[in-house]
């Protein structure tokens, strides 16, 4: 086997903010591994407030490479178990190196990734959301007008949130999910409750800041909305404590460390009676093609990522009015659109 990776600058359709933050780019880096003229490919986005900055992240590759080059790859649930002793820390680098492992197993054995895991296509699959980041409301309502979709993510975490809301309720009665990315104070949270039940709201995101259970519970005892852990809950360690607290887990792989823990944290949701939603960063399709594998598994979808770019740099799983279309291809189903030579290996 052979690793590789190049890093790539993700430019938006538009300046993207959030209740951390506000940023025009993301910048990630993919990973690609080869075996008998094959290859799969992973992703990793440098989010700062997950301490991921990419030099760092290659500095690692560097030191492991000659590690990852002698596995050889009969299946990724076992590549999975290497690659962990190797990055026991580091769930993205763990993350795109599954990813790209299931992509590259699919394509040596001509399979697609939901037919060697059993998952059967639902008839009617759970639609992703589109995200609508903060601005004033006004720009708010012209993003929605200009993207016609089922499902809109709200984003808020502001001192003006009332008002947002007021305004995108003006201009769609469509289903709306409200992320506040740990934004809210108690009392906030209490002065927007009665507007939040009278709007059409399927569920809340990480209202409170991730380690505030007592203000989740708390609001979880008076709010007939589902309320759904994002950044309380990272891996498969958290699903047992977010389980007392929420209604559901907001499952992302690069969090988590890729499909394979994905799918214990959806076992483990589902045993435990928790409804599940799979997510994204900003990401390219390669990162996108790898989440949406799973959605016949879950609950909810928020798999925008790449639709927020200016540009994609990949191709793959694609969304047609919030439903899932796959490529007929074996592995993730995704691939460069450029693939230039200049890896880094």
């Amino acid at each position: 086997m052979t690793i590789s990776w190049k890093i790539y600058h993700l430019e938006l359709d538009g300046p993207f903010t959030i209740a951390k933050g506000s940023y025009a780019h993301r910048r990630c880096l993919v990973v690609k591994i080869e075996q008998s003229g094959q290859c799969g490919l992973g992703e990793i986005s440098e989010i700062n407030y997950y301490g991921i900055i990419l030099e760092d992240v290659i500095v690692k590759l560097v030191k492991k490479r000659r590690f990852l080059e002698d596995v050889q790859l009969d299946s990724p649930e076992d590549f999975y178990q290497k690659i962990i002793k190797l990055f026991p820390e580091d769930p993205f680098i763990c993350s795109a190196l599954d990813c790209a492992a299931y992509d590259l197993y699919g394509k040596l054995n001509g399979l697609r990734i939901r037919d060697y895991l059993g998952i059967e296509d639902k008839h009617e699959p759970a639609y992703t959301s589109y995200t609508i980041g903060i601005s004033d409301p006004q720009s708010m309502q012209d993003k929605i007008l200009r993207k016609p979709w089922p499902i809109y993510k709200i984003k808020l975490g502001t001192d003006h949130d009332l008002a947002i809301l007021n305004a995108v309720s003006e201009i769609t009665n469509h289903t709306l999910r409200i992320d506040a990315n740990e934004g809210w104070s108690e009392a906030q949270a209490a002065d927007i409750k009665t507007r939040l039940e009278h709007l059409n709201i399927d569920l809340i995101e990480q209202p409170f800041a991730r380690s505030n259970y007592a203000a989740t519970k708390q609001f979880r005892s008076i709010l007939s909305i589902p309320i759904i852990a994002d950044e309380s809950c990272q891996g498969k360690e958290d699903v047992a404590t977010c389980h007392r607290y929420f209604d559901g887990i907001n499952i992302k792989l690069m969090k988590c460390g890729g499909i394979t823990p994905a799918l214990q944290m959806i076992g483990q949701a589902k045993s435990l009676g928790m409804q599940i939603m799979i997510g994204c960063m900003t990401e390219s399709s390669i990162g996108i093609s790898a989440a949406a594998q799973l959605i016949s598994l879950v609950d909810f979808v928020d798999l925008d990522g790449n639709m927020l770019l200016k540009r994609d740099i990949a191709k793959g799983v694609s969304f047609q009015y919030g439903k899932p279309v796959y490529p007929n291809e074996s592995g993730l189903g995704c691939a460069l659109l450029q693939d230039e030579k200049e890896w880094e290996n």
